[in-house]
């Protein structure tokens, strides 16, 4: 029976659990995108949501929370400065896992996107209008 027996183990003892949720949160903050399995994605999603609760009021006592369970300097910089402002009017539900259909290679683990709702623009990203294009040319 597994009567009070909570949370995702993954597999790992705490130690490399929490290691690697933090590694997770602070690639994430860094990219806004990646791919892992669909269990680390619904392991570290709650983590991830906390942080950007966090980061909306940018008080140095958040900081510092978030500093300490981050433990990465350029992701608590990035998480305060543009995903907290970015965030503000947002009442929760900052991130999604979407399934992908194809599994990995070498174990066959279902994989996942773990990625922001609102994501940053890129100029890359976004295409040309048609009207631009045929008047460029």
């Amino acid at each position: 029976m597994r009567h009070r027996v909570a949370g995702f183990k993954l597999g790992r003892t705490t130690a490399h659990r929490i290691a690697m949720t933090r590694n997770m949160t602070a690639s994430l903050i860094e990219h806004e995108r990646i791919i892992t399995t669909i269990q680390k994605a619904k392991a570290v999603k709650p983590f991830v949501e906390k942080m950007i609760t966090l980061a909306k009021d940018s008080s140095q006592h958040n900081r510092r929370q978030a500093f300490s369970k981050l433990r990465n300097k350029d992701a608590t910089i990035k998480l305060f400065d543009v995903l907290g402002p970015r965030f503000a009017d947002r009442p929760g539900g900052y991130c999604r896992i979407i399934k992908l259909a194809k599994r990995r290679l070498g174990d066959g683990g279902e994989r996942a996107i773990l990625e922001f709702v609102e994501r940053t623009p890129k100029e890359a990203d976004v295409p040309m209008d048609v009207d631009t294009e045929a008047t460029a040319s």
